[in-house]
Order: C-alpha cells, then sequence, then structure tokens
C-alpha cells in the first residue's frame, strides 16, 4: 500500500535548457509537419524568437530529473507501474534556448477497485529564465497491487 505520507512531497527542482535539436527529433518523433518545428526562419516567420516547444515535450524534458528513491520510500514497486494520465495547461509558449524550471510535487494519493489500483497524483509548475508562468503539468501514475 502505497504511504500517504507523500501527499505534498516536493520534489528537487530541476533546470533544463530545450535544445533546437531535441525539439525537432520529438517533433518528427510524433508527426508534427509544421515548419516552425523545424525550420528557425520559419519560426521567425510566425513570430517566434525560436523553435517552438512541441506539444506535451515538457514531459520529455521532465523526465531528466535525476533518479530517486522516493518510490521506494512511498512502498511503490517500479515492477507495477503504469503511466495512467497527463495533462498539460500552457500559459505562454516555450522556445529552443529557453531554461525551464520545473517544480513539482505530490498532491493526491487515492485507490479504486478495493486498493487493487493506487493512483499518485503529481503537478508540476513550469517556469522559464524571465520567471514567466510556462505551463502546468499533471500526472498519475497507477501502481497495481499483488
Amino acid at each position: 500500500m502505497i504511504d500517504r505520507n507523500i501527499i505534498g512531497m516536493v520534489f528537487p527542482p530541476l533546470r533544463v535548457t530545450a535544445e533546437a535539436g531535441q525539439l525537432r527529433f520529438f517533433a518528427k518523433a510524433i508527426g508534427e509537419t509544421d515548419p516552425v518545428y523545424f525550420d528557425e526562419a520559419a519560426a521567425r516567420d510566425a513570430g517566434h524568437p525560436g523553435l517552438p516547444v512541441p506539444p506535451t515535450f515538457l514531459f520529455s524534458l521532465e523526465l531528466m530529473q535525476p533518479p530517486s528513491d522516493w518510490r521506494e520510500k512511498a512502498g511503490i514497486e517500479l515492477p507495477r507501474v503504469l503511466h495512467g494520465e497527463q495533462s498539460f495547461t500552457y500559459h505562454q509558449v516555450a522556445h529552443a534556448g529557453d531554461t525551464l524550471l520545473f517544480e513539482g510535487r505530490v498532491t493526491d494519493v487515492y485507490d479504486k477497485k478495493n486498493g487493487a489500483l493506487e493512483f499518485v497524483v503529481m503537478h508540476t509548475r513550469v517556469t522559464n529564465q524571465r520567471h514567466e508562468h510556462v505551463a502546468d503539468v499533471r500526472k498519475v501514475l497507477v501502481h497495481r497491487s499483488a
């Protein structure tokens, strides 16, 4: 059973710079065809200072968080974990070269099916190097019981 005391736990802040090559690679991987995600000139012509960060790329950046043992301490066994869901609320576009700060925390733990499935809800606030609010990321981790 997941330790409910993790509700409110704050993750160490993570700073990551969005690199143009990573953005192009990700845009290609998700099937994006809009040239603003590949061509600097097309991005500038569309009013962007550089390549924009593709939708959902923030999730990939957040995965760069150094390994931590918080899951094990909470009673979460990685072989039993499923990615439940993710959602994004964007406040502005991030671009190549932006240094993004991810500040995450656990906001809820609950179960369904008489404890057969436990859910950990996490929220992350993302800001850029100018301290502007870029996005809010919500993730749900699902833990299957034995």
